[in-house]
């Protein structure tokens, strides 16, 4: 178990990551290609990117290079994904590369004290880590990059929730709304975290809560403790259709009964765009539509807009309500 212990302050800096984070989606992919957990959410992730990997010759450098420095054990080195990843890939690589030698060194004596591969003290060359990164960003541009729409829908589908919870409950309720691997009681969130047994003690720097497409399971974290505290979730997964979904795709067409589904936790509209599959200009016909109707309304926030449900719409996804039995 990993307790997070906050003070006023680090409450008021807890935030979530806008975006994906390149390196923790890479690292939590390579962990996907290690276990059967989580592999039936992944499985045309996982078949369609085993092709891809062999056609271009990198099934050796997934086997002898990246599965060995990501393994799915306690522990990894931390400056594989570090904080600028946050960034894009290009910056995260660059910060991975730069890691000052005594830190490399650190994390590298306490990785090969859990089965590090042969090679990892080489890790300390600045040389082995450019090629390491390399190899990540051909791993990336063959196995992450075609699904990168599909990636930052969930994400922003997280964010909608978890900003929703923020703005009903502030703080208080983002922490305690996390799912059933995270316990808030303040001012300390418990984090199922095995096997360790930890405390992580914000001191007033607040926490990046970081919601991952490939991570599956327990959250995670970084294990330096002085390092900018984040915690990568698994990101809320797509409810399977239900019986109302059915008739709803019926009565207003697939995509668009997809879009009025997005909009139930507020969207703009580029989110509905990845969540339905479809380009910008076609999602907002089909908003426009959605509006017209009465079942969606638009509000300009900034430089996008937040589409949300009307009451109308809000009961055509409810669906109709149960029959009320008669009384003799």
């Amino acid at each position: 178990m990993l307790h997070i212990h906050f003070t006023e302050a680090d409450l008021a800096r807890t935030r979530l990551a806008s975006e994906p984070d390149p390196l923790w989606e890479i690292a939590l992919s390579l962990h996907r290609l290690q276990t059967q957990q989580g592999r039936s959410a992944h499985a045309e992730w996982y078949r369609t990117t085993r092709v891809r990997l062999a056609d271009q010759g990198l099934e050796g450098v997934l086997r002898h290079l990246l599965l060995p420095a990501f393994p799915r054990a306690a522990y990894f080195p931390d400056f594989l994904t570090p904080t600028r990843g946050a960034q894009g890939l290009a910056a995260g690589l660059a910060a991975l590369v730069d890691t000052p030698t005594d830190r490399v060194r650190r994390e590298v004596k306490r990785f090969m004290a859990v089965g590090a591969p042969s090679w990892a003290p080489r890790l300390v060359e600045r040389e082995m880590r450019q090629d390491l990164a390399n190899a990540l960003r051909r791993y990336y541009e063959v196995a992450l990059a075609p699904y990168r729409e599909r990636t930052l829908a969930r994400v922003e589908a997280d964010r909608s929730v978890r900003g929703r919870a923020l703005l009903v409950g502030g703080a208080d309720g983002l922490l305690d709304g996390l799912g059933p691997q995270m316990r808030w009681d303040p001012p300390v969130l418990h984090v199922h975290y095995p096997p360790e047994e930890r405390d992580l003690v914000l001191d007033g720097r607040g926490l990046t809560l970081v919601p991952s497409y490939f991570c599956w399971g327990p959250p995670i974290s970084l294990a330096d403790s002085t390092q900018p505290p984040v915690l990568v979730y698994p990101a809320l997964r797509e409810a399977r259709p239900t019986a109302v979904d059915r008739p709803l795709g019926v009565l207003l067409g697939r995509t668009r009964a997809q879009v009025l589904r997005g909009t139930a936790l507020g969207a703009n509209t580029g989110e509905l765009a990845r969540l339905a599959g479809v380009s910008a200009p076609t999602v907002s016909q089909h908003i426009s539509a959605l509006r017209d109707a009465g079942l969606i309304s638009s509000l300009r926030y900034g430089t996008s807009v937040l589409h949300t449900l009307t009451p109308l719409g809000a009961a055509l996804l409810r669906g109709p309500d149960k029959p009320v039995s008669a009384v003799s």
